[in-house]
């Protein structure tokens, strides 16, 4: 399809684009650059059109994608750019002194229930929680692997139910 049967096809199918441009925008200024930016991108991809597919079906592609993409540009931006109430607390240099007591205090009920965990459980956990993999405490053990996975499983369930959360 030559340029000229192109242009002519699509000025002859063209108008119906500016309501669904106000439809999509629901303002009018933006309508008309929603409106020429879908002319000027199906010009420039004019070769992308295929000859006797259905050009208002390709234009309302084009111009939905584009609404779409700068949309999208937009709620981007708002996220970043806009401010808000809280901001003054972001921005606030604030120097802060933790409290260790508390987590002093939730380590030291941690310690006490992993010490009385019984051998069983408690031998595989601190070989876990010392770094070491599945398959290697399984090694040092002398068990089946799937029996040290499950006795690390216990032991942190026993400590769950025995350790206060704070």
């Amino acid at each position: 399809m030559s340029s000229v049967e192109f242009n002519t096809l699509l000025i002859g199918n063209a108008d119906f684009l500016k309501p669904f441009a106000f439809t999509l925008t629901k303002d009018a200024e933006q309508a008309k650059d929603l409106y020429q930016e879908t002319l000027f991108r199906a010009l420039s991809n004019q070769e992308k059109y295929l000859e006797g597919t259905n050009i208002r079906a390709w234009l309302f592609t084009i111009m939905r994608n584009i609404f779409i993409n700068h949309y999208r540009k937009k709620l981007k931006h708002r996220m970043v750019a806009e401010p808000s109430a809280s901001d003054f607390f972001i921005n606030y240099q604030q120097h802060t002194v933790t409290n260790k007591a508390a987590s002093n205090l939730q380590m030291k009920d941690i310690h006490v229930a992993v010490y009385h965990l019984p051998n069983i459980f408690k031998k595989p956990f601190m070989l876990y929680y010392e770094g070491y993999k599945y398959f290697e405490i399984a090694n040092i053990l002398q068990e089946p692997l799937g029996t040290i996975k499950s006795r690390i499983h216990f032991a942190r369930k026993i400590l769950k139910s025995q350790v206060p959360r704070q």
